[in-house]
């Protein structure tokens, strides 16, 4: 279910879009100053317990024992924001395509959720995604492949997201939507990029910030995580790299070339899936008291740890 100012609301996304609350809450959004984070500053000017979410990733984190946590790089992809407001536990995930928000969704609540309560309140912030293709085009397209033909991933990957929170038993308060014509600019040709490409969250408070990571605070095992979401891509033939690594490569950032060549020298060097992951086992890393993720060997990681948060996957 979702609510809008306490009220039930059964609109599309467009209307939502304009509902008044959050509509001002889009142009609160958009007014922030955007934040440029590198571990130093982190460290220094925050509390050091940070995760960063990369795409198609999610975490569930407790405001005790992280502090802030968020996600950039987003062009056609939404960075969902999910906080359970009776005990703070806040959820984010970084949704690349529909065929993943069901299923995405459901893990995501499975930790932040009681489900013997039928009416847990979470707020909702939904950021990210920009008009790749016109409102209607999208409208007039059924056919979540058409979209694609046409340029467009934002509008079938967003409208998704608002349907399947819909149809859920939970109460849905949204905060923010800052997706789809709110987050464009256009060039002097006319070319559409997104406004904002990423955001911070302070746990404690569950606010949010525009932001912007540089390589050093998109850890740990930044480049195995990469390549993940590229190695499981759905085009064999790979015949064009940058179409293959992104939706909208020319509103891509200026280090996304330079991310592609750390993939690609990491493959050459480990062409064998089995020396990353060895008897399939998932990579564990646990956050060490200075700060630093550190990655659990296999014969440590089945043992207890209760005190600092973990990343899996």
């Amino acid at each position: 279910m979702i609510l809008v100012d306490g009220v039930p609301s059964s609109q599309g996304t467009d209307t939502l879009m304009e509902h008044p609350l959050l509509l001002a809450a889009s142009l609160s959004f958009k007014a922030k100053q955007e934040h440029n984070f590198s571990q130093s500053n982190l460290q220094t000017s925050m509390r050091s317990r940070w995760i960063y979410i990369f795409q198609r990733e999610y975490a569930t984190v407790d405001p005790q024992l992280v502090d802030y946590i968020g996600t950039d790089e987003a062009t056609t992809c939404v960075g969902l924001v999910i906080r359970n407001r009776k005990n703070g536990m806040i959820s984010v995930a970084h949704m690349d395509s529909p065929k993943v928000v069901e299923h995405g969704l459901t893990q995501m609540l499975s930790a932040l959720v009681n489900h013997n309560d039928d009416h847990t309140d979470l707020d909702v912030h939904l950021i990210g995604g920009f008009e790749d293709v016109s409102s209607q085009h999208a409208n007039g397209t059924s056919n979540s492949k058409n979209y694609a033909k046409l340029g467009g991933y934002s509008f079938p990957l967003c409208t998704k997201i608002i349907e399947t929170l819909g149809r859920r038993q939970e109460r849905f308060h949204i905060q923010t939507l800052f997706i789809l014509s709110h987050n464009t600019r256009r060039d002097s040709q006319g070319n559409a990029y997104p406004i904002i490409n990423g955001f911070m969250v302070e746990t404690s408070t569950g606010s949010l910030i525009p932001a912007r990571f540089d390589r050093t605070t998109r850890g740990p095992d930044e480049i195995v995580r990469r390549i993940r979401v590229c190695a499981s891509g759905e085009d064999p033939s790979w015949n064009e790299i940058l179409l293959s690594c992104s939706t909208s490569p020319s509103a891509e950032g200026p280090d996304f070339v330079d991310n592609e060549r750390r993939q690609w020298d990491y493959l050459i060097k480990h062409p064998d899936w089995q020396y990353t992951f060895p008897k399939r086992q998932p990579r564990i890393f646990e956050r060490s008291c200075d700060g630093v993720w550190k990655r659990l060997l296999p014969s440590t990681q089945d043992e207890p740890l209760f005190q600092n948060p973990l990343l899996r996957y």
